[in-house]
């Protein structure tokens, strides 16, 4: 069977979207289904079986999409619209896939040509819109429409499929949570983690890790005031920010600067999927201090699986994964985060028993395998 789906993104980029959607794609030509992806012109090629990319013409002046809202998408989402009419109009097709708003998209172009259209809804897009109270209503206004007339719709975390009952109580939905994107790479060894130590010059104290986005609702500004309050007591420690555009990390370079840790705070900017492995067993720990939202970050299922400890902030974003059982959770604040990293680096018996806990957890709920189970079921229901 052939599937039309929609991304409205780069892709492939080395984020949180761009993963998911990677991860729904491989689901589906796993099981045989042929699937025709319409998205941006931004993103590395992914060579897959059954895996068609069809990219829209570039923006004049847009360079890059960053994560969230931008002023970029209108044009790019309006050609992605068109270029999806043209495919459906040259073929048929049986199931149209949305991801994120181009599930409106997805409801328009359902009806025309009668097709299945299955909404996979990555976070509550309302939230995305900062405090304009107008546009939020309008963004939320919309986003009912789309959850209402979708067929059925998949969410990534458990808050979402609350918010879509609430919205349309007889909806079908589905909760689909992603497994870690690095499980297919093969282990780091101990050579690996020294020589990336010898690469960066970071001695031979402990190390915070953290990866993913520099986005203003991650933290960083938090993490970096509370490795002030760390270096205090531990003079050795390092922290390793994997990811982020030069800009971002230009603003929290100047930040740990103002702070007097810059020699401690090393920004290596996006690496490569490759690299992550890698990355993981340099760490002591490994530390998510999202400091607001409610969508679970993309990195929480390979941090579960790395076998470190994890520090995290005590938010809905991570708690509705995390429990005191595999994570240390601590309040939003530098002095939290502080006293968690003092705790777990002193206390090596905690350390280690959330590390093991957190990797068998991972193994059980969050493995590639369960993922795939998971999405077999979902499409064999969605389509009978």
């Amino acid at each position: 069977m052939r599937v039309l789906m929609l991304a409205p993104q780069p892709f492939f980029e080395p984020r949180g979207a761009p993963f998911c959607v990677y991860q729904h794609v491989q689901a589906l030509v796993k099981q045989g289904y042929d699937v025709d992806l319409v998205t941006y012109p931004y993103g590395e090629d992914v060579d897959l079986p059954g895996l068609h990319i069809y990219r829209t013409p570039s923006v004049p002046f847009v360079r890059n999409v960053k994560p969230g809202f931008s002023a970029a998408k209108f044009p790019l989402d309006l050609l992605v619209f068109l270029m999806a009419l043209w495919r459906l109009c040259l073929g048929r097709y049986r199931l149209l896939y949305t991801h994120e708003e181009a599930a409106l998209m997805g409801v328009v172009l359902a009806a025309l040509f009668g097709c299945k259209h299955l909404y996979t809804m990555h976070c509550d897009l309302a939230q995305l819109m900062g405090e304009n109270a107008f546009i939020t209503t309008c963004v939320r206004a919309v986003q009912a429409f789309m959850l209402r007339k979708a067929d059925a719709v998949i969410v990534l975390y458990p808050e979402l499929a609350l918010l879509v009952k609430r919205v349309t109580p007889f909806q079908r939905v589905y909760t689909l949570l992603p497994s870690a994107v690095d499980e297919g790479l093969p282990p780091a060894t101990e050579e690996d983690a020294e020589r990336l130590r010898r690469q960066w010059s970071l001695g031979a104290g402990p190390i915070l890790l953290y990866t993913g986005t520099l986005e203003e609702y991650q933290g960083l500004d938090l993490l970096l005031r509370s490795a002030a309050i760390v270096r205090a007591t531990l003079s050795e420690v390092r922290y390793v920010i994997v990811g982020g555009k030069p800009a971002q990390i230009m603003r929290l370079t100047r930040l740990a600067c103002e702070l007097g840790i810059g020699d401690i705070v090393l920004f290596t900017g996006q690496r490569s999927l490759a690299e992550m492995p890698q990355f993981m067993a340099l760490a002591d720990v490994l530390v998510s201090p999202r400091s607001k939202g409610t969508h679970v970050p993309l990195k929480i299922y390979t941090y579960l699986r790395s076998g470190k400890a994890i520090l995290a902030t005590d938010i809905l974003s991570h708690t509705q994964v995390l429990t005191p059982a595999v994570a240390l959770l601590v309040p939003p604040t530098p002095a939290a985060l502080a006293q968690g990293t003092l705790e777990l680096l002193q206390n090596s018996a905690l350390a280690e028993r959330l590390s093991r806990q957190s990797q068998s957890f991972a193994q059980e709920h969050y493995s590639w395998s369960t993922f795939l189970a998971k999405s077999r079921c979902i499409y064999q229901d969605f389509l009978s």
